[in-house]
């Protein structure tokens, strides 16, 4: 078998799993989006740190569909011998890669500036969207109970907000909790939730972050070496079909 022949095998092979892969991750978002209470209810510590940031369902069938459209491009154009489902494939691939390092650059050189960004994106969705039958705030409710946190960064992200308004301006219960007492959402007012001055759920999630730095960094790595690899096998595929 030639070096041809086996990396084009290995390309189909490969992008199968990626085109499955994608397929599955698809129909799990499209199960979150209808029913994610039942998602919650399954993978509730893991899944709540995540929502408070994206919405679950949606990012996990953005992620489907370009898992799906990149594992038909390769697994195609390796099995036609297509040179232009190929440079497709590798031009989705370098685009994506350039996108994870520049965000990664940014992460690293800019994390005062990228932890403000996020803390500004996300006390907007807490104003917003708290309160509402939604994902968010089933997330924000368990994160704020295990954590004992409240809000953000303090109570005061909830003034003005949906809940607050339509609860007649009280905060969630748990930004009146404490060691020693737990009052009821119908007595935690503006008084109260300072007397107990609950800290807020941001600097405990950088810390449970940071935490597990190591093992996102080496999954970081692992999705960037394929990602190489998967762009260096389909441009030599495409070098060798002008020698066939």
């Amino acid at each position: 078998m030639s070096c041809f022949t086996f990396l084009k095998v290995m390309m189909i092979l490969f992008n199968l799993a990626i085109f499955l892969g994608g397929a599955t991750l698809l129909g799990i978002g499209i199960w979150v989006t209808v029913d994610s209470k039942s998602f919650l209810n399954i993978f509730g510590a893991i899944s709540a740190s995540v929502l408070q940031f994206v919405h679950v369902g949606y990012l996990l069938i953005a992620i489907g569909v370009i898992l799906f459209l990149l594992g038909f491009l390769g697994c195609c154009g390796a099995q036609k011998e297509s040179k232009c489902l190929l440079i497709t494939f590798f031009s989705i691939i370098l685009i994506i890669f350039i996108i994870e390092v520049a965000g990664a650059v940014v992460a690293l050189v800019y994390t005062s500036l990228a932890q403000t960004l996020l803390q500004a994106t996300v006390a907007k969705l807490l104003k917003d969207d708290y309160g509402k039958p939604n994902p968010l705030t089933e997330a924000w409710n368990i994160t704020m109970t295990k954590l004992n946190c409240c809000g953000l960064s303090n109570y005061t992200d909830f003034d003005d907000s949906y809940f607050y308004k339509n609860s007649k301006d009280l905060y969630p219960e748990q930004c009146c909790n404490s060691s020693s007492l737990s009052l009821s959402a119908s007595t935690c007012n503006r008084t109260v939730a300072e007397s107990f001055a609950v800290k807020g759920c941001f600097d405990q999630m950088l810390t449970e972050i940071r935490k597990n730095a190591a093992v996102v960094g080496g999954v970081a790595a692992g999705i960037g070496a394929l990602e190489i690899g998967a762009m260096a096998v389909s441009m030599y595929l495409y070098c060798k079909m002008d020698e066939k």
